[in-house]
């Protein structure tokens, strides 16, 4: 079994007649899904996701792959296959196109409509081609079959890209739900036959690994929902992703059954619901559909509102009605319904959203302790199945965390595929088909870029760093004057605390000390203004630490006069 290394070196240069394969993203995490694809010197990319920031981000909106190991090779990529809707596998195609703008777009009739209309927020005019299940075509030297796999949106496909360097099956995020809300089954005829042809490299989705048997089907949600919606005594409130189409129009359904009408509420849920419905894939009954402004006319127990904030996002419509935040109030008579799962790293914001809730109130059902959400994702069973269909020579788990990765590597193994074809990659690890063999053979830079209102990649570790100090320890600031010729001081120490727990008057015993190291450096002849504010920094430093065992961000202002 290859496993990636700590210490890996820059790559050599890609083999003649092999495949190169580089995850710049969705590998030891769940999101930012991008794959590249290299042979003879052209680049086929697989998808382009953001990964969305967890507490320890304070500020960021979002993060991207790092498309700093294509940057200077923009013009090599053949095009970008979106293999489905969800934020996690396009939402970084803008800030890609903002490098090229002519890169095309691939993708089903659904993601692409998606992915423009986001485009169109971005003032970006791009070019697409729709494809879809049982269509082959190539993009320069990448021969690409589009399978239908089933999953939490309409129209998602798996990828199958062949070379002269070998036949690689992508599979996107599947599941194998065999009573599909939709009647679109995972495509396992298609995956068995190209198993008959010979995968060299199985690259499948490895989200649900840990957990044995096979997912629930949606339509087992169905009965639930209604039960739900008949036990609603005031206004229901369905928290769920903008892009969970399958669950939209089971709400819709419920809602005619009981005679509720339907508000989306949140930007991105009437975009994504407004595409869904124009091209067919959501059955809008007539005369259901209300407008925000006329919900406070319509009685409770007769309303439904559609939003997002089933991962507990501070700026979702939920997280604002838990803190008080938006018009729509929440009272004792609300149902609340969070018909999602939660995505790891989530637990805490959606408790405090699921906790804000109930302040007010309001009866919450979610997962927990209802059956109102099924995964995605293919669990165990499924994953051997599609392991003994397609018999690969090679397997790379991706799409999960260490944990999932390791587990679906750990499949693979029992159904027969040689520990030496196993490879475990993370974001960035360079992996080479030649001759029939998967191996890692170096690494290339795949750090987190952070987007931050409009600005994209300035902010830096360093940056967050000094974020959760301020957040979580305050800041202590020193303003003084110096003499530029003598580095005397002859204005302050002034002395001010935000945050840090400590009130002005208390900084009196630590100004003295700040005036004698002061005395003592013009003394010794030191009057450059670096040296001095690293001398009052630690001076400061060490008398909270002493006083307060707190380590606030201490901020010297020196004014040379």
């Amino acid at each position: 079994m290859s496993h990636p290394h700590p210490e890996l070196s820059e790559p050599p240069a890609p083999p003649k007649g092999g495949l190169r394969i580089v995850a710049l993203g969705g590998l030891g995490e769940i999101g930012r899904n991008m794959t590249v694809f290299e042979y003879g010197g052209r680049l086929l990319i697989v998808d382009c996701g953001v990964l969305f920031p967890e507490t320890e981000q304070p500020g960021v909106d979002l993060i991207l792959p790092d498309f700093e190991y294509i940057r200077d090779r923009l013009d090599d990529i053949e095009a970008v296959i979106i293999t489905h809707g969800h934020e996690d596998h396009l939402g970084a195609v803008p800030y890609l196109l903002r490098e090229r703008r002519d890169i095309p777009l691939i993708g089903s009739r659904l993601s692409l409509a998606l992915l423009e209309a986001k485009l169109t927020e971005h003032r970006i005019k791009p070019v697409t081609h729709v494809v879809a299940e049982g269509e082959r075509r190539s993009f320069g030297p990448f021969d690409c079959e589009f399978l239908a796999v089933n999953h939490s949106i309409p129209d998602a496909l798996a990828v199958a890209v062949r070379t002269p360097a070998g036949l690689v099956l992508h599979t996107g995020d599947f599941k194998m739900d065999q009573l599909p809300l939709d009647g679109r089954l995972t495509d396992l005829p298609g995956f068995a036959r190209l198993g008959a042809e010979g995968i060299d490299l199985l690259m499948s989705d490895s989200t649900n690994a840990e957990v044995p048997g096979f997912v629930t089907s949606e339509r087992n949600i169905g009965p639930v929902v209604d039960e739900v919606f008949r036990t609603a005594q005031g206004r229901l409130i369905v928290a769920c992703f903008a892009s969970h189409i399958h669950r939209v129009q089971q709400v819709l359904d419920a809602a005619v059954a009981n005679g509720r009408k339907v508000c989306f509420v949140g930007r991105s849920m009437v975009r994504n619901m407004g595409v869904a419905r124009e091209l067919g894939y959501l059955n809008v009954p007539e005369n259901i559909m209300v407008e925000q402004k006329v919900i406070d006319d319509i009685p409770g127990d007769r309303l439904v509102l559609v939003c997002t904030g089933s991962q507990g996002e501070p700026m979702s419509a939920l997280s604002r009605m838990a803190n008080r935040d938006h018009s729509i109030r929440i009272t004792d008579r609300d149902t609340v319904m969070l018909a999602s799962s939660l995505i790891p790293g989530n637990e805490n914001a959606v408790n405090r959203v699921i906790n804000g809730l109930t302040r007010w109130g309001a009866r919450i059902v979610h997962k927990g302790n209802a059956l109102v959400h099924v995964s995605g994702h293919a669990s165990a069973g499924e994953l051997l199945y599609v392991l003994n269909m397609t018999r690969p020579a090679n397997f790379m788990p991706i799409h999960g965390e260490w944990r999932h990765l390791r587990a679906h590597a750990k499949l693979a193994a029992l159904t027969g595929v040689p520990e030496d074809g196993i490879v475990i990659a993370e974001d960035g690890v360079v992996v080479d088909l030649v001759d029939g063999q998967a191996k890692i053979v170096g690494a290339v830079p795949a750090g987190y870029v952070y987007v931050d209102g409009l600005s994209v990649g300035e902010v830096t570790e360093t940056s967050l760093k000094d974020r959760r100090i301020l957040g979580e320890e305050g800041f202590v600031s020193i303003v003084i004057g110096l003499d530029s010729t003598s580095g005397k001081l002859v204005a302050g120490p002034e002395v001010h605390a935000r945050g840090a727990g400590i009130v002005n008057e208390d900084f009196n015993e630590v100004i003295a000390r700040i005036e004698g190291v002061l005395r003592d450096a013009a003394g010794d002849g030191v009057n450059d203004v670096h040296q001095i504010s690293q001398l009052i920094r630690r001076t400061v430093g060490k008398w909270v630490s002493e006083n307060y065992r707190r380590r606030p961000m201490i901020i010297p202002v020196v004014v040379e006069v």
